[in-house]
C-alpha cells in the first residue's frame, strides 16, 4: 500500500495495532488502557517520523518532499482519531457516572 493511501479501517488499525482484536476478548476493561496505549505510542511513532522528515525538508536534505507532506498528514489524522476516541471515553464515563447518582 502506498504512503499516502489513507482510510479509516487503515488508521484504525494502524492506530489501535494488534491490540485490537485481543481488547475485544476481555472483560476486566483493561482492553481499552491497552488499545489506547497502543495508539498513543503509535501517535508518538508517526510525529516523530513527520518531525525527522520536516528537519530534512527544511535543511535540504529529504529528496521528496511529498514524504514529509504525507507523513504530517498521517500524523495529524491519527491525532484527531485518537483525540476523538479519547473524548467518547470520556463522555461515556461521564454518562455512566451520572446514572449511578
Amino acid at each position: 500500500m502506498p504512503l499516502g493511501a489513507i482510510n479509516a479501517t487503515t488508521a484504525l488499525s494502524g492506530v489501535m495495532g494488534s491490540s485490537a482484536t485481543s481488547a475485544t476478548q476481555r472483560t476486566d476493561g483493561s482492553g481499552f488502557g491497552t488499545a489506547l496505549s497502543g495508539a498513543v505510542d503509535n501517535l508518538q511513532q508517526l510525529q516523530g517520523t513527520s518531525n525527522t522528515l520536516a528537519i530534512q525538508a527544511v535543511t535540504g536534505d529529504l529528496g521528496d518532499i511529498h514524504t514529509a507532506t504525507i507523513a504530517a498528514t498521517r500524523a495529524q489524522v491519527t491525532m484527531e482519531l485518537v483525540a476523538a476516541v479519547r473524548n467518547k471515553g470520556v463522555d461515556a464515563f461521564n454518562e455512566i457516572m451520572r446514572m449511578q447518582a
